[in-house]
C-alpha cells in the first residue's frame, strides 16, 4: 500500500464543511479510479493533513492523472473556500504539497 500526505492550511471551523465535501467525493466513483483505499483527514494548529492510501505505489502518479476529471475538478474548486495552499508561492498542483516520506517502519 502507497500513502500520500498532503499539507496545507485550514481554519478548525472548516472542518464539517470540509468533512462533508470529502464525505460526497468519496461516493462517487473517483476513489475506484485512483485507487484510493483509505483517506483520512486531520488538522493541527491551522494546519490541514490528508492522508490518502492506495492500492499500490502509484497514488501520487493518480492523483495528478485525476486532477482534470470533473468530479476532481468540482471538489478542488468547493475545497479552496477552506483549504489554502501551505506555500501559495509555490504550489501549482496537489504534488506540490505532498510531504517527502523519509522513514517508513511495518510489520511485514
Amino acid at each position: 500500500m502507497h500513502s500520500t500526505l498532503i499539507v496545507a492550511r485550514m481554519a478548525p471551523e472548516s472542518e464539517a464543511e470540509v468533512a462533508g465535501l470529502f464525505g460526497a467525493f468519496d461516493k462517487t466513483e473517483m476513489p475506484g479510479l485512483m485507487g484510493t483505499r483509505r483517506r483520512q483527514l486531520f488538522h493541527y494548529r491551522g494546519l490541514y493533513f490528508h492522508v490518502q492510501d492506495f492500492a499500490d505505489d502509484h497514488g501520487g502518479e493518480a492523483i495528478e492523472q485525476a486532477k482534470t476529471h470533473p468530479l476532481f475538478v468540482q471538489v478542488s474548486d468547493d475545497l479552496r473556500a477552506h483549504i489554502t495552499a501551505y506555500d501559495p508561492a509555490t504550489w501549482r498542483s496537489p504534488s506540490d504539497a505532498m510531504a517527502t516520506r523519509f522513514y517508513h517502519w511495518s510489520t511485514e
